[in-house]
């Protein structure tokens, strides 16, 4: 490694996240996955404090972070509506015509929720998922409930190894 002189460089202290809420997003990219009848999204949030969070995070790091799936399976078909009428109720003349490259550029309000996750390495890990999808106007009316964290079921407790009769049974009844 290079000699690096931080003599002049201050530690970062403060780094801001997006938090839970209720957020106007830009949406960035589509790919329909058709044999599995589903539309992964990736998006940004739109204005804001954190205006441009994923794109500024994406050129430091070169990782997209912000995306969610709709499918569009049979079984799923009232979820994707209510995404569709979101992005519809959103952009003024805007009507779904089951194209989805035309939703590339269109904004939509995302309720943003925190879920727990095991990490590679076994240990817990926090990440944002889209709870659900609003209008913009609703995010922006606060017309929306952020979900409690979602949380890892506790890991059941270790089984009981009966194999081990090493034990003193002096005190046994039989």
């Amino acid at each position: 490694m290079k000699p690096i002189d931080l003599s002049n460089v201050s530690e970062a202290t403060d780094y801001k996240s997006v938090t839970p809420g209720g957020y106007t997003c830009k949406i960035t990219s589509v790919i329909d996955e058709e044999k599995k009848e589903y539309l992964r999204i990736e998006y940004d949030i739109a204005d804001g404090e954190f205006k441009d969070y994923f794109s500024d995070l994406y050129k430091s790091k070169a990782f997209w972070a912000a995306h969610t799936i709709k499918s569009y399976k049979e079984s799923a078909l009232p979820f994707f509506k209510a995404f569709i009428t979101a992005v519809e109720s959103s952009n003024n003349g805007f009507k779904w015509d089951s194209d989805e490259t035309k939703l590339r550029g269109k904004y939509v309000g995302f309720v943003l929720a925190e879920e727990e996750y095991k990490k590679k390495d076994g240990t817990i890990g926090t990440r944002l998922y889209v709870d659900r999808p609003r209008s913009v106007d609703a995010i922006k009316a606060k017309d929306f409930k952020i979900p409690p964290k979602k949380l890892l079921p506790a890991e059941p407790p270790a089984p009981i190894d009966f194999t081990d009769l090493s034990g003193d049974d002096s005190d046994l009844p039989f």
